[in-house]
């Protein structure tokens, strides 16, 4: 990350966004050609090869993208249902080869077989309307459940526009510090992963001396397996905003960013019509209801890349710089976005906020167990009988989402990966071990994570899924740590090496080479790589004890 960089791009602030630039000069033909590439880096002050760095880092604007038409998922609950292959057949009958490109994740994981065509995404039986979607009369509209089992905060009908937002006529007459020590009491803890207190963060940054601050919205979910973040995107995106407003008023933020996924092109037409009718409304803008606080919304397409998931990856590539992580301190409490104080949720965690100063800290702190306070929304793959996203009180047994709000699986499933790509291997023997909360995941070796379950059929080899998770980290890894960088690829040489020959991995050595990952990369994507492959080698010995040396 250069911080002169960061200045750079600063400098005409949010309206005219260098990484924003890129995906437009890419929309036509797939790529920024060298031309535009060359006068966005003049007009931006910033280095031909910087930009050009950039944009060949991004799925959606890398020179190999250009002329794609179609995308088939590569998700993992895609490629656990075996769906995929049908999908890509039926597309080369209506594409060329070198039109067709691949996408992870689209969030369709409830029904899969997922495939995006001229910026829309489709699942289930939707491949076999394939002419009316070319021909744009396929009025496609998925479908999935959504149920609670306990206290309602995400999942509940907000209600009214008008009278929603008279929440934050309340909040705007109490002081900042008011409002922050509600958070606090509520002990409200990150939901993409971390757990993260965000009572911290803002203080953090309400705490930091600057004129300029932002809060952003982690929007880039690209955990295979879970949409959650998606369904509050797309059905209560006013919570989402709300969330968001509120925490900029308690830091001293001005302008509130939402990154959202490129894959998720729904999402981002939501939130813009959102934003713009909040605004028509009066309740953003400057001098908000008289008060002498101003704030606005930014929406930034992302361009495909699972690092942006990690927040300082994510403020490198708003900035138009390739989304390597950065290393801490200075946090982005302290110097984030644009080198100004910035806080970064995820659309979960801001989505709860509105509940906590309605309602105070101390209700929301009554629902759950522990220090996992208040509810979790729940990911469930289309193994499941009735796959959906569900709401759960912190310290819900595993075995209730699963038997009760899933009703069981409609296949035989051996093991279920809970909490995305980094998250843990769960063996169905241990469903009676957990809960949904923070503790009792760690406890048992595991992490939950985002929440999302993605489900392992008892057909599908767990060789074939460690493979899977280093190709998936190889792919994704953003190259500044060797770690994570050279780890991934590494180990995914040797899974590939013992399944295509009579080679045998030593023990040891791979051992060595996950330990080095966990402990030497600079971030989860690395660090939380080994924790799955762990739980394979635990739970799954006997399948995989012929690929290893005794």
């Amino acid at each position: 990350m250069s911080k002169n960089i960061s200045e750079l791009s600063g400098r005409k602030g949010l309206e005219k966004n260098l990484f924003e630039e890129l995906g437009i000069q890419a929309k036509s033909t797939g790529t920024p050609s060298a031309n535009s590439i060359e006068n966005l880096a003049e007009e931006f002050l910033i280095g031909k090869a910087n930009v050009y760095g950039t944009t060949s880092f991004y799925d959606f604007l890398r020179p190999e993208n250009q002329g794609k038409k179609a995308y088939v998922c590569n998700g993992t609950a895609c490629l656990t249902s075996g769906s995929q292959g049908k999908i890509k057949e039926k597309l080369l009958q209506n594409f060329q080869a070198n039109e067709i490109g691949e996408m992870c994740c689209l969030g369709r994981c409830h029904e899969n077989s997922a495939f995006h065509i001229d910026g829309h995404n489709y699942s289930g039986d939707a491949i076999e309307h394939i002419d009316e979607i070319k021909n744009k009369a396929f009025p496609f509209q998925e479908k999935y459940h959504v149920g609670s089992f306990g206290p309602q905060i995400l999942t509940k009908d907000f209600g009214n526009v008008d009278s929603y937002y008279e929440l934050w006529k309340k909040a705007l007459n109490q002081t900042p510090e008011e409002l922050l020590e509600q958070l606090k009491i509520s002990g409200l803890r990150g939901r993409g992963g971390a757990g993260f207190p965000i009572g911290f963060k803002l203080e953090s940054a309400k705490n930091t001396i600057g004129s300029t601050k932002f809060i952003v919205c982690n929007a880039d979910e690209g955990d295979p397996g879970a949409y959650s973040d998606r369904y509050l995107l797309e059905n209560q995106i006013h919570l989402v905003l709300l969330g968001m407003m509120i925490g900029g008023y308690i830091m001293g933020a001005n302008y509130g960013v939402l990154y959202i996924r490129g894959e998720y092109p729904e999402s981002i037409k939501i939130a813009n019509d959102a934003i713009v009718e909040i605004r028509e409304k009066g309740f953003i803008g400057n001098s908000i209801f008289g008060s002498n606080f101003s704030f606005d919304f930014k929406v930034i397409a992302a361009q495909g890349a699972y690092i942006c998931g990690e927040e300082t990856a994510l403020l490198s590539s708003i900035e138009g710089q390739r989304p390597e992580v950065r290393v801490r301190p200075p946090y982005p409490t302290q110097q984030g976005l644009f080198n100004k104080p910035t806080v970064v949720n995820n659309v979960e965690t801001l989505a709860n906020i509105p509940f906590v100063i309605e309602n105070g800290g101390a209700a929301f702190a009554a629902i759950g167990k522990g220090k996992s306070s208040g509810t979790k929304l729940v990911s469930l793959d289309g193994y499941f009988n009735r796959p959906g996203i569900y709401e759960v009180a912190m310290g819900t047994p595993l075995k209730t989402v699963i038997e009760e709000l899933g009703q069981g699986f409609k296949a035989p499933v051996k093991a279920m990966h809970i909490g995305g790509p980094l998250g843990g291997l769960v063996p169905v023997s241990k469903i009676n071990d957990l809960s949904i909360d923070f503790e009792t995941f760690a406890s048992e070796k595991f992490l939950l994570g985002h929440a999302s379950v993605v489900c392992l059929p008892q057909d599908f080899p767990i060789i074939d899924y460690i493979e899977h998770l280093f190709q998936f980290t190889a792919h994704e890894s953003c190259g500044k740590c060797f770690p994570c960088r050279l780890g991934s690829t590494r180990g995914y040489e040797l899974i590939a090496g013992a399944k295509n020959s009579d080679a045998k991995i030593d023990t040891e050595l791979f051992d060595d080479l996950i330990t080095t990952m966990e402990i030497g990369s600079l971030c989860a994507l690395g660090g939380g790589l080994p924790l799955p492959i762990r739980n394979s080698l635990h739970y799954f010995k006997e399948e995989l004890a012929p690929y290893f040396q005794a």
